[in-house]
């Protein structure tokens, strides 16, 4: 796999490969789009830090362009949310058994959906970083028929939020430590830590108001 990941970073392809991936995990959640991010950026940090390549070697590969991973990986993660978003909004019973087919969602809706409902547009940006929130939010917003200008910003600040960290933790990773592997590495741990942290905030109970005390 890692092979295959490393042959995809060289190439133009990987522009395409990280825009398909992270417009369909919003309907299929198991897609490493993170994975891909975080690689891509870790080979353009390591590219960067062996240096120019001088003018006589033949180049024979394709060195990511940061900014061109970041805007990509953002916009793409904006146009799956409104891809499932309109999905959701039109659908009904076959949405609704497509759901229950994949126990994943399921399992997503039951813990998330009310904490989302209740914590409104902060927690769409969390729950980006949640395995599957991405997906509650999006569809969930559809069915409840949420108006686009209601859900399209957050779903926008948090695309860039996600690629953001996405693509620093593997340009960072990568410079701080100083081998492409062991950036890589370190950084999809710190992708999956920040994503079981982004889903304890988001299924976390709100502690209760208390009554203002009487003014003396």
């Amino acid at each position: 796999m890692f092979e295959t990941l490393g042959s995809l970073t060289a190439s133009p392809w990987i522009y395409a490969v990280v825009a398909v991936s992270v417009v369909l995990d919003v309907f299929l959640p198991v897609l490493p789009s993170g994975v891909l991010v975080i690689t891509a950026a870790a080979a353009a940090a390591a590219a960067g830090a062996a240096g120019p390549v001088p003018v006589a070697v033949p180049v024979t590969a394709e060195v990511p362009d940061i900014l061109a991973l970041l805007v990509i990986a953002t916009a793409s993660s904006v146009l799956g949310d409104m891809a499932a978003f309109r999905l959701a909004r039109r659908g009904g019973a076959r949405l609704d058994r497509a759901i229950a087919r994949s126990r994943r969602l399921t399992r997503a809706h039951d813990r998330l959906g009310t904490a989302l409902a209740r914590g409104g547009g902060a927690l769409v940006v969390i729950a980006r970083f949640a395995p599957a929130g991405r997906s509650v939010v999006s569809l969930g917003a559809g069915k409840t028929h949420r108006k686009v200008m209601e859900f399209l910003p957050w779903s926008v600040l948090a695309g860039m939020a996600w690629a953001g960290y996405s693509v620093a933790l593997g340009y960072f990773g990568t410079q701080w430590l100083g081998t492409q592997w062991l950036g890589t590495a370190v950084s999809l741990v710190a992708l999956f830590a920040g994503g079981a942290l982004a889903a304890y905030l988001v299924r976390r109970p709100y502690p209760a108001r208390t009554a203002a005390a009487p003014a003396a």
